[in-house]
């Protein structure tokens, strides 16, 4: 695995609605800006051998620096992945989408379910939103968030962006009832 950068955004919220959050509502982002294993092989048919040499060592170095940057216990999560123009969408679900990846991150927040994600192909620079749910129960609509990222310099064509996302609440100032009211 060929790390170009990582990089760690932290976002506190203070009001919200016109109204104090207390205490302030956190979430946290760590980023991996990485060599794209599949760069410049053409169409590669096993992806399996790529995975198996970089997915567990990135959920290895990107779960517990979310976990410390964020400060608090995680209650909420997600993952990203944004792939250079010359590379596929398949190359960033491949490294995101196996255990050997998100099993670092469940276990560092002592989560049990599903991490939810978002994928795409993009220039540097591009936005996407990582989105989060609760670390244990994805009904939770409190905790149905999501969070912006920008690296300006990321992905570039080769690259991928492999990150991850933490918050120590749901999002600030919810007040939507249950799901169960409405079943």
């Amino acid at each position: 695995m060929n790390v170009r950068k990582i990089i760690t955004l932290v976002e506190d919220t203070l009001t919200e609605g016109g109204r104090a959050v207390d205490p302030a509502a956190r979430v946290a982002v760590v980023a991996a800006v990485i060599e794209n294993p599949w760069h410049g092989q053409g169409f590669v048919e096993d992806l399996a051998p790529g995975i198996d040499a970089t997915a567990s060592d990135l959920g290895k170095l990107l779960a517990p620096r979310v976990v410390e940057a964020l400060g608090a216990p995680v209650e909420a999560y997600g993952k990203a992945a944004i792939v250079g123009l010359d590379g596929e969408v398949e190359h960033g679900s491949a490294l995101i989408h196996t255990l050997k990846f998100g099993d670092h991150f469940r276990i560092a927040a002592e989560a049990t379910t599903l991490l939810p994600a978002v994928e795409k192909r993009a220039a540097a620079g591009t936005v996407f939103d990582i989105p989060l749910k609760h670390k244990t129960d994805a009904t939770i609509r409190s905790h149905h968030q999501s969070i912006e990222v920008r690296l300006a310099d990321a992905p570039h064509p080769g690259e991928i962006v492999i990150a991850l996302a933490a918050a120590a609440q749901g999002r600030p100032q919810q007040r939507l009832a249950s799901l169960s009211t409405e079943q």
